[in-house]
């Protein structure tokens, strides 16, 4: 069973507040060409896009260096309980087992039901500085989110990103996880754009789990 855990890109959709939206515009038309060809603009964290040590530490990874290997490995989804204020490591800790043979940590919060509304922007709950810290004690690939940011909207000073990014992870931003979606035993996927020097990209997120599982 596939399921895709991403959102679709069109203008209009939700962007980081002072990233232009995406612009999709044809260059090219069944009428006057004979075929067409779509021209798009978009900021290399748009949509359910991957964040690279790059984006904010001095002489990070960019992804184009990192094997396609390592933006596919086992996930595991930890449930926040809806008016968490913040996820802590004494939350996190509860699954420990499921976190040890994990490559990748989701934290389904819940606020991709807010997709495309203004309470998207925030609210919604984030790592704790000591939960982050802890988590880079384990062999994860990386950590996704199904909101705007793995920090909260106000930081000016992003120490989530920092901690897990200076780690050697990677960072998804803006899951979507269908209400249906139940599987606790599954293989994650995320394959960003495969474009020079990139310090994120919009990618196709998906979730391979065993057949009778959702």
């Amino acid at each position: 069973m596939i399921t895709d855990l991403t959102h679709l890109i069109h203008p209009g959709i939700p962007v980081y507040p002072g990233t232009p939206e995406p612009l999709l515009d044809p260059l090219a038309t069944l009428e006057r060409e004979g075929y067409r060809e779509t021209l798009l603009t978009a900021g290399s964290h748009t949509g359910t896009h991957m964040d690279a040590p790059a984006h904010m530490i001095p002489g990070g990874k960019t992804l184009d260096r990192f094997q396609v290997s390592h933006f596919t490995g086992k996930g595991v989804v930890i449930t926040i309980p809806r008016g968490t204020a913040a996820i802590e490591k004494s939350f996190c800790k509860k699954s420990e087992t499921a976190i040890s043979k994990a490559d990748y940590l989701l934290l389904r919060t819940g606020w991709c039901r807010f997709w495309g509304e203004e309470g998207y922007f925030s609210g919604f709950p984030v790592l704790t500085e000591e939960a982050a810290l802890w988590l880079t004690g384990f062999s994860l690939k990386g950590i996704g989110i199904d909101a705007i940011s793995i920090d909260a909207p106000e930081s000016e000073t992003w120490p989530v990103h920092r901690i897990l990014l200076g780690a050697g992870m990677v960072v998804v931003e803006n899951l979507c996880f269908p209400l249906e979606f139940t599987a606790t035993d599954f293989l994650f996927t995320a394959l960003p754009l495969h474009f020079q020097d990139a310090d994120g990209a919009p990618v196709r997120a998906i979730a391979l789990s065993a057949v009778g599982q959702l």
